[in-house]
């Protein structure tokens, strides 16, 4: 018996969030509906200007394992933080919250705690800025093989192929995990960190992956195609397990060779912040828990619309009575 369902790795960053205006985006030379990374001087800028801010550890792959953990599976996050305000509350969060912060925070860094401010806009669009911090220099010495091991299935966050040392150490992860009957997997995260790295995200599905998980944009990126069907089989070539979620029109499956379409109910987005960082929470839950791929692929559904239903990119509703309200359990 492994001690974790789940263990990921990624970037450890603290939440910062507000609504704001197009107008004010517009002013401040936010990019709309996709993530920036920015310097230290632009993230104070930025932090400075927002109001009626909010805060929480977040994180793509981190929100996942929140996800996954309020389900009740024990988790684990490997990540990188400073021993400073914002390091101590990301490490004491995740903590708090079931999912072991195997990784202690850093005394002495010259780099702070990563930060990722979040404008939402009026139609429930996130535009992110994130500093990466100390974050991006999470490299292989981070990762303890024996927590890989300890691990029926690792989750990778693509955002942390901008180096070369976030690469490495998902491969010492991933090859740790399999090495012992696990399964290791990808959120491709962005089409743009797909355009920077294309080769290495398609050699690392192909040659150290069970699945992959990504949005319609990214999964098109990854063979510059237009094209989705063709993507999704190209993909499916060279991994067993491919989801693709494509909003409002569901996600779509290519397990073995056999395509998978459900659907989903629509829900009033208020912020779509986390919206597929839990579709993953849920889907990987039914995946360790042995459902079906379509049953699968509802929960992640089902997780998604909760928390694209409010603001903040982790559940404030029990998902599990929402699985059983739809007949999942």
């Amino acid at each position: 018996m492994k001690t974790y369902k789940l263990v990921g790795i990624g970037n450890a960053i603290v939440d910062v969030i507000a609504h704001t205006s197009d107008e004010f985006l517009s002013e401040k030379g936010i990019e709309k509906g996709i993530m920036q990374l920015v310097e230290q001087d632009r993230a104070e800028d930025l932090y400075d200007a927002m109001r009626n801010r909010t805060q929480a550890a977040g994180g793509s792959v981190a929100n996942t394992l929140a996800g996954v953990g309020a389900l009740g599976l024990k988790t684990a996050f490997i990540g990188r933080v400073n021993d400073d305000d914002l390091g101590r509350f990301y490490a004491k969060t995740s903590q708090d919250e079931g999912c072991d912060f195997v990784n202690p925070p850093i005394s002495g860094g010259e780099l702070p705690t990563s930060r990722s401010m979040i404008f939402v806009s009026p139609d429930g669009e996130r535009s992110m800025n994130t500093y990466l911090g100390i974050s991006a220099e999470l490299g292989p010495d981070d990762v303890d093989e024996a927590i890989g091991a300890d691990a029926e299935i690792v989750y990778l966050e693509g955002y942390l192929f901008d180096k070369d040392k976030g690469k490495d150490a998902f491969v010492k992860l991933a090859r740790a995990c399999r090495a012992a009957g696990g399964k290791a997997g990808i959120a491709i995260s962005d089409p743009f960190c797909v355009e920077r790295h294309r080769d290495d995200f398609l050699n690392l599905i192909e040659n150290e992956l069970d699945y992959v998980i990504g949005n319609d944009a990214e999964i098109l990126a990854l063979f510059e195609e237009e094209n989705l069907d063709v993507a999704l089989n190209k993909t499916a070539n060279i991994c067993p397990l491919v989801i693709c979620t494509r909003g409002e029109q569901g996600v779509s499956i290519i397990q073995d060779g056999t395509r998978f379409d459900v659907g989903v109910t629509p829900v009033k987005v208020v912020d779509a912040t986390g919206a597929g960082d839990q579709f993953a929470a849920g889907f990987l839950y039914g995946l360790i828990q042995g459902h079906s791929i379509e049953t699968c692929a509802r929960m992640g559904g089902i997780s998604a619309g909760e928390v694209i239903s409010h603001v903040g990119p982790r559940p404030q509703t029990d998902i599990m009575d929402l699985f059983k309200q739809n007949g999942l359990m």
